[in-house]
């Protein structure tokens, strides 16, 4: 994947090299397939049938289904990046769900599969639907989509409730090159960036596609909107490291990508965003499209405290992302692309050093600056610190004042 990433950055040789890649790629994920579904036999391990199941989903499905796009676009620069998105987001999520639920470290994100013949209908409701709206073949690539980052995105949230008072909540991601490809066209827009009149169009369609999925899903209930926002897309990571969605599938169109998310009940996060009503609706947009040039920082800390005392240090002047671990931090790396990595030194599992050494590996984000958080100041333990070449080192024992000089500081010198 490494080794991809580079060479997509370089269109007139990477062709037959991106093949070449791809059919290793390939064979190693299914050879990996193959050995961890024969570990699971060997130790009975309960959630082997779930498990092979996203194995098959995503060797006869997903991959098939990003080849195919690569193929028919003869290796574009969009269709690799679906592909880098999509295969990186997959692997990671899964390595840090279902991986680690087979060795008893973490729960599985999939306990109950959704029921095939809902799957079925909501998958063909879809279909038709943006057939209708906009004339586009839909091909799902993803029925178990864990909001891998295919591209620049919009994401969307839907609150609705039936007379019985019962909630349904629905996230709509869709890539800034559909929207401008789908609204955008039926606007008569000549500009390629999403704007506000192209969001708030999205926002009345959406509503109409909702609709129609709860007619077909549920005809006996009638829902109605009762709230509405924006996210961010760590908000959405967040979503789903907390809650497992009913459904959640991701599609292609060649027009660009999108994913939708239904999920049964509320979700019960006080941090979703402001709630969008008509006197706030277009200034609710503008900042979901917000464009200032605030420096990005990202915490990774296994502690907390420590990561939202940074947070809440920083983020009156600077955009803040966080990460609870190593693995976390790479996943967010892709996400959010920081001008900073602020990066706990000592990590069970991933330590700071494993995790620098992943983010250099990646040409792409290899000059990303990272500064060590550290509890330890003797002279030893900052020597090895440094051997590891960081942009600089922080004391977690620092008063909070001077760790912001310092992060002040940085920039400054940038």
């Amino acid at each position: 994947m490494n080794r991809l990433l580079g060479l997509s950055e370089h269109k007139m040789k990477s062709r037959w090299v991106c093949q070449e890649g791809i059919k290793y790629l390939k064979v190693h994920t299914m050879k990996h397939f193959a050995e961890e579904e024969a570990y699971m036999r060997a130790i009975n391990y309960g959630g082997y049938e779930m498990h092979r199941h996203l194995h098959n989903n995503f060797r006869l499905q997903t991959l098939p289904a990003l080849e195919k796009e690569l193929e028919e676009t003869d290796y574009s620069a969009d269709a690799v990046r679906h592909f880098l998105g999509v295969c990186i987001g997959w692997m990671i999520s899964h390595t840090l769900t279902e991986d680690h639920a087979i060795t008893g470290k973490t729960a599985s994100k999939w306990e109950r599969l959704p029921d095939q013949k809902d799957l079925e209908v909501l998958v063909q409701t879809i279909k038709s639907l943006i057939d209708e709206l906009f004339m586009l073949d839909v091909r799902l690539v993803n029925e178990h989509y864990t909001g891998e980052d295919f591209g620049t995105c919009i994401y969307y949230r839907l609150v609705c409730r039936s007379p019985k008072g019962d909630r349904q909540e629905s996230i709509f991601i869709i890539e800034n090159q559909m929207l401008m490809g789908t609204v955008g066209t039926m606007l008569g827009s000549h500009s390629d960036k999403v704007d506000d009149v192209v969001v708030n169009a999205a926002r009345y369609i959406s509503r109409q596609f909702i609709k129609r999925v709860e007619e077909n899903l549920a005809p006996a209930e009638q829902y109605e909107v009762i709230e509405e926002n924006f996210l961010t897309g760590r908000q959405f990571q967040e979503i789903f490291e907390k809650v497992h969605p009913q459904f959640s599938l991701l599609f292609g169109t060649e027009a660009g990508y999108f994913a939708f998310c239904l999920f049964a009940s509320s979700l019960e996060n006080n941090e979703m965003g402001r709630a969008i009503n008509a006197r706030n609706a277009m200034s609710e947009i503008k900042k979901c499209l917000d464009t200032s040039q605030k420096k990005k920082i990202l915490i990774v800390d296994d502690s907390n405290t420590v990561r939202q005392g940074m947070k809440r240090l920083l983020e009156k002047e600077y955009k803040v992302a966080i990460a609870d671990s190593g693995m976390s931090g790479v996943k967010a790396i892709m996400l959010e692309r920081p001008d900073l990595i602020l990066l706990d030194y000592k990590m069970p599992g991933c330590d700071g050093i494993q995790t620098l050494k992943m983010i250099r590996t990646e040409k792409k984000y290899a000059n990303i600056p990272v500064i060590f958080l550290t509890g330890k100041a003797d002279q030893d333990s900052i020597a090895r610190i440094m051997a590891a070449r960081p942009a600089g080192y922080l004391l977690k024992t620092m008063r909070p004042v001077d760790v912001k000089k310092n992060v002040d500081a940085f920039f400054s010198r940038k």
